[in-house]
């Protein structure tokens, strides 16, 4: 089976994890991804922020945003090292940058520049604002533009916490945004086939945030309201879309919004019919009315058995719930599973890595995942592809160019 961007040639002039992810998607829905990187390497490689254990060997965030890759050393301060860039860039569809506006144009690598050289590119940027306003040349980060600006973190902040709730784990933002990024990119490859016409494309961390946020966002500003409150155990509106605490400590999410055609099945499976009985319970009218009483029976009903045990249960109906799980048990789910959505990648030395695979099925199949490349691994191939000599290359190293 082929992949679905395959013979589309990615330059990428990228760090961190942001725009990096989005190439690798790139490059596993088959892009040929060069990676440009400055000699000491994309600051990335190495970086240890809440590591646990021995991480010495595999640093899985540069493997997860960088898969499958080619990387090239280029010192892009040097006028020599841009002509690389240049020649790089004469057969390529894609470049794809997050280098801040300032630097892009002192370098001669801005959407203006590139474009007045290569009409036919797609320019790609992702930004942490946009790129207009007073903003638009400020760096961001997830925690501080997507996660802080975005408005994603007070709203999942309890009231009168002491401090606000951070991101789940590394670069959460990052691959969110990078994923719509590499959405657009891939929009602007039909445009162009369709049309000719190659874009300009730019997507923030500011505006990803808001895109996930956008239903509080719309009500907020139509109606004035700051914040919405978050209790710090809110009370349900719907006794059967709440999160309960089993037995054993774990939980179990309900989901079923239309309460009445799941509420009857549910308490019998349950092993309470006398709940679907009771009058004050006897529909969702009725259940809102008495939520505080419906709502004690449902704690210390989940509360007395243990997940495995609502497991079976809520499995003989048809209403919506899933087990609330750890992220060291989603690898082993059945449908993680069935899906090959964790898969087991070589890592060139006999060893093996896993990697989440795109989300993205084509035909029924994953896309498969690759290790990234170590530091100017395709250095020599991709200036020998260019037409340099090796002379030329050798060349290149001694002046600090290429490493």
């Amino acid at each position: 089976m082929g992949k679905p961007l395959e013979g589309i040639k990615v330059v990428e002039v990228a760090m961190w994890a942001f725009v990096p992810a989005c190439g690798g998607i790139l490059s596993d829905l088959g892009a040929d991804v060069i990676k440009i990187e400055p000699p000491t390497g994309d600051p990335l490689r190495g970086l240890k922020i809440g590591a646990l254990g021995d991480t010495s060997k595999v640093d899985l965030s540069w493997e997860s945003y960088n898969r499958g890759k080619r990387s090239i050393t280029l010192d892009l301060k040097q006028q020599a090292g841009r002509d690389v860039l240049m020649k790089l860039l004469e057969d390529a569809d894609v470049f794809l940058t997050n280098l801040l506006p300032p630097a892009r144009r002192k370098m001669g690598i801005d959407a203006d520049t590139i474009r007045a050289r290569f009409p036919d590119i797609i320019y790609a940027s992702g930004s942490a604002t946009g790129p207009k306003g007073p903003h638009s040349d400020k760096g961001g980060y997830d925690s501080i533009t997507f996660w802080a600006r975005g408005g994603v973190s007070s709203s999942l902040t309890e009231d009168d916490a002491d401090y606000p709730v951070g991101p789940p784990g590394p670069a959460f933002g990052d691959t969110l945004s990078g994923s719509m990024l590499a959405g657009a990119i891939s929009a602007a490859i039909a445009k162009k086939a369709m049309t000719g016409e190659a874009s300009v494309v730019d997507v923030s961390l500011l505006g990803t945030a808001m895109w996930s946020m956008q239903r509080f966002i719309a009500q907020s500003t139509m109606d004035g309201i700051q914040k919405f409150p978050r209790p710090s155990n809110p009370r349900p509106y719907n006794v059967l879309v709440h999160n309960y605490k089993t037995a054993d400590g774990r939980f179990v999410a309900l989901g079923m919004l239309q309460s009445d055609k799941y509420w009857a099945r549910f308490c019998e499976v349950a092993g309470r019919p006398d709940l679907a009985a009771d009058p004050r319970f006897a529909d969702s009218a009725k259940r809102q009315e008495h939520v505080d009483e419906c709502y004690a029976e449902m704690k210390a009903l989940f509360a007395s058995k243990t997940l495995e045990e609502w497991k079976a249960i809520l499995s003989q109906q048809d209403g919506q719930w899933d087990a609330v799980q750890n992220v060291g048990e989603i690898h082993k789910d059945v449908q993680v599973q069935a899906n090959d959505l964790v898969q087991t990648v070589d890592y060139g030395d006999g060893s093996t890595i896993p990697l989440v695979a795109v989300p993205m099925l084509f035909d029924g199949e994953p896309m498969p995942a690759r290790r990234s490349p170590d530091l100017g691994a395709d250095s020599d191939a991709v200036l020998e592809s260019l037409g340099y000599s090796e002379d030329e290359i050798i060349d290149l190293k001694v002046q600090g160019v290429v490493f």
